[in-house]
């Protein structure tokens, strides 16, 4: 079975062969990602794969309404977990994103209907041959990352919006020889 080469260790395998790509439209595994892809700026994905469960558990499930309301005191539980990346930029970016992500709801009325728009709501289906070929931003990131920094979000630059879109499915990024390519653009025409 061919796989995307960056599916190297158990933790990548799982994770390409059961998440990676895979559209989400739930608001709350959405926020999930948009703050785990900021804590990530720096480091390597299977850093934050590793810490992800400490993630879920000192973020209240990533439930924004909770994470808004954060205060000194938590912000101050959250430097000291080693548990979770311990960078002050990234945790208050996290609270002020958990903020701006309730306006956005109460803007659009959910978060997925705001974020799918910058792919006129359909996963993108890419038939890239070689790892090489991949970008690592797009028009549609640049798109992103510009309306989400306006609305105040943090660590929303074009390289991790465009890592977002790839994880939430947004973009269809599996290598044509990988077995997971031909599954999801196979559900995304049955979505049609």
């Amino acid at each position: 079975m061919s796989r995307c080469p960056w599916a190297k260790t158990d933790l990548y395998v799982q994770y390409h062969d059961t998440e990676w790509g895979v559209p989400v439209h739930d608001d709350r595994l959405l926020f999930e990602f948009l703050i785990l892809e900021g804590a990530q700026a720096g480091l390597s994905w299977e850093t934050i794969l590793k810490k992800r469960e400490n993630y879920r558990e000192a973020f209240d499930q990533f439930e924004p309404a909770l994470v808004a309301k954060y205060g000194q005191k938590k912000r101050k539980s959250l430097l000291a977990d080693p548990g979770i990346v311990r960078n002050r930029l990234k945790i208050e970016a996290a609270i002020q994103n958990a903020q701006m992500f309730l306006a956005v709801q109460d803007e659009f009325g959910t978060f997925a209907d705001y974020i799918w728009g910058f792919v006129g709501n359909e996963q993108k289906q890419n038939a890239w041959k070689s790892i090489k070929e991949v970008p690592a931003k797009t028009s549609e990131s640049d798109a992103m990352s510009k309306d989400l920094k306006g609305r105040g979000f943090k660590f929303v630059g074009s390289t991790i919006c465009y890592a977002f879109m790839q994880a939430v499915g947004m973009m269809n990024d599996h290598l044509v020889e990988c077995f997971r390519h031909a599954q999801l653009s196979r559900t995304a025409r049955e979505a049609k």
